[in-house]
């Protein structure tokens, strides 16, 4: 996990844009700049009917439903005075296109008792509601609007912070940041989830889909929507958001200068632009001067095409850290053919050889990754590019890859390092917060 300095966030410069007016309509604007419009104000372009649906089943259930779900666009929405308009019936108006991390901007106004949503990457949802509906107040009708209602009870982001949400009558306003499962909302300017998890409403078990529709839910009452605009958020803003936005405080393990403060294989790493990088054809470990029980450590991880490499964690200083160390967290391209035929716990954010990682999240080989690893007890927990990848105890593990015993699973405390493999993996802005 590698880091070099990174672009300053460019998130928040719309508070400083004066949106103007392209359309005739009062209150309709044009995308501020850096955006895209999702409505161009006239009809439908751009858009398909979807209803509730399980991504995974789309493709399958498309063939058959679509034209259905097509004639109850045409039905039930309708383009009025540059605004969006529902019934509050038939099926949901979703985008063609899939988006991954996205700033999104977008106005609705709703009538009394009406219940709406945002889908986002076609999950359940940033709710809109009635906040006066008494009937629905044991569900959090009365909080307001803009939570991620379809969290877990309990979870961040299930309840807005604040209640936000203007008289009937009036437009209304939201904000999104959405950065892997990592989400955020305002609400009329004010802040109602603050960098909370999504989870994956149709599998819990597994992270929110890397990339996926928006979708404008319809739920029994009138809705108009106006002024949808959307940012694609690259890679390097990313990884900034995500540091930006973790409000814990960490300590640097590397001072972008050289290797003071590691011990282990010193001379097969080499600082490389304010990187640590491991020398090509070289190995071994380096790690932290310190030992660590629990802790969370995050980092940026830069991973050329085919390369392997992995995290140390409560590695005693000596011998093989998959191994003798409470795990390595496998470094890899997953995406190598050579790779192809690993066994699960092989792949990137795996307890290797005890834990599998879930798949799909590691951006693209060269790209810069951001990675949070949290270890309490015998538990782990990896957070790639903004969604958990890997959640696992590993005093439950009774079979390992190969037979292969992991007699340092079970360590409470150790270095925290690099296992190097031969390949130039670079790690950078790397820190670490005892727990």
């Amino acid at each position: 996990m590698s880091r070099i300095f990174c672009l300053p966030l460019v998130l928040g410069a719309l508070a400083a844009l004066a949106p103007q007016h392209s359309w005739a309509q009062e209150g309709v604007h044009s995308a501020p700049e850096g955006f895209t419009a999702l409505f161009n104000g006239k009809d439908l372009d751009g858009w398909h009917g979807r209803p509730h649906l399980d991504p995974r089943q789309w493709d399958e259930t498309a063939q058959e439903k679509k034209d259905q779900w097509q004639s109850e666009v045409q039905e039930h929405w309708t383009v009025k005075d540059g605004a969006l308009v529902n019934d509050g019936h038939g099926a949901y108006l979703t985008t063609n296109k899939q988006y991954g991390d996205i700033e999104l901007l977008i106005d609705f106004k709703t009538v009394p008792k009406a219940d709406s949503g945002i889908y986002l990457r076609g999950t359940p949802q940033v709710q809109i509601w009635d906040s006066t509906e008494e009937a629905k107040f044991k569900l959090g009708a009365d909080k307001g609007s803009g939570a991620l209602w379809n969290n877990s009870p309990g979870a961040a982001g299930k309840d807005p912070i604040v209640l936000a949400d203007k008289p009937f009558g009036e437009w209304n306003s939201f904000r999104i940041v959405q950065v892997g499962a990592r989400t955020s909302v305002w609400l009329n300017g004010k802040q109602v989830v603050d960098f909370a998890i999504m989870e994956n409403y149709f599998d819990r078990n597994l992270p929110l889909f890397p990339k996926g529709v928006i979708q404008l839910q319809t739920h029994g009452g009138e809705i108009q929507w106006r002024n949808l605009f959307v940012r694609e958020i690259a890679a390097d803003e990313a990884n900034q958001w995500l540091r930006d936005n973790d409000h814990a405080s960490y300590t640097s393990l590397f001072n972008g200068k050289d290797l003071s403060g590691w011990k282990g294989a010193i001379d097969n790493y080499e600082v490389i632009d304010g990187t640590i990088r491991c020398k090509e054809g070289h190995g071994g470990v380096l790690h932290s001067t310190d030992e660590y029980g629990d802790f969370t450590a995050r980092l940026e991880i830069l991973i050329p095409a085919g390369g392997n490499n992995g995290l140390a964690i409560r590695y005693p200083g000596e011998g093989d850290a998959a191994y003798a160390g409470m795990c390595e967290l496998q470094v890899l391209d997953n995406k190598a053919e050579k790779y192809a035929q690993l066994d699960p716990r092989q792949f990137h954010g795996s307890a290797y050889g005890m834990i599998a990682a879930t798949r799909g999240y590691l951006r693209e080989a060269g790209q810069w990754n951001f990675q949070t690893v949290t270890v309490k007890g015998s538990t782990i927990r990896v957070e790639l590019n903004g969604s958990v990848i890997l959640n696992g105890d590993l005093s439950s593990v009774s079979e390992f890859l190969a037979n292969h015993p992991h007699p340092g699973k079970d360590r409470t405390s150790g270095h925290f390092g690099f296992a190097g493999h031969n390949d130039p993996v670079r790690f950078r802005a790397v820190e670490i917060r005892a727990e």
